[in-house]
């Protein structure tokens, strides 16, 4: 007999609800398309007056959409090659002075150095 009143006896837990009681998530794309009618097609956007769609990982002008002058592209095309140029050869100023820095702080590390053993055979003599 207990001495303080009935013994312990927890609540039971209300049953955990399904988190979906829907199978599509386990269907594949084109199953999912079928069922709920899903055709998204491609992305477009239209950006500065031209139509644009996203293929195969790179957007395309869609065909016919294209309203700017091909003069205008040759010089676009000719300035990019020049500004990949001028890249180019920066890069390489670049390389060739941190080549020239790393010989010049080599050097300097040499003759401080070559300095502290001058110093130290000074000091002997004394």
């Amino acid at each position: 007999m207990p001495l303080f009143g009935k013994t312990f006896s927890p609540k039971k837990t209300p049953p955990r609800k399904c988190a979906s009681l829907s199978n599509l998530h386990s269907l594949d794309r084109s199953t999912r398309e079928i069922e709920l009618g899903l055709e998204y097609g491609t992305p477009t956007m239209n950006l500065a007056g031209q139509s644009l769609k996203f293929e195969n990982g790179q957007w395309v002008a869609e065909s016919g959409s294209f309203t700017g002058d091909r003069r205008e592209m040759q010089r676009l095309r000719k300035r990019n090659q020049q500004l990949e140029e001028e890249n180019n050869l920066l890069r390489l100023k670049v390389d060739i002075l941190l080549d020239m820095l790393s010989e010049t702080t080599a050097e300097s590390h040499l003759m401080e150095k070559e300095l502290e053993e001058l110093k130290n055979r000074s000091r002997r003599r004394k």
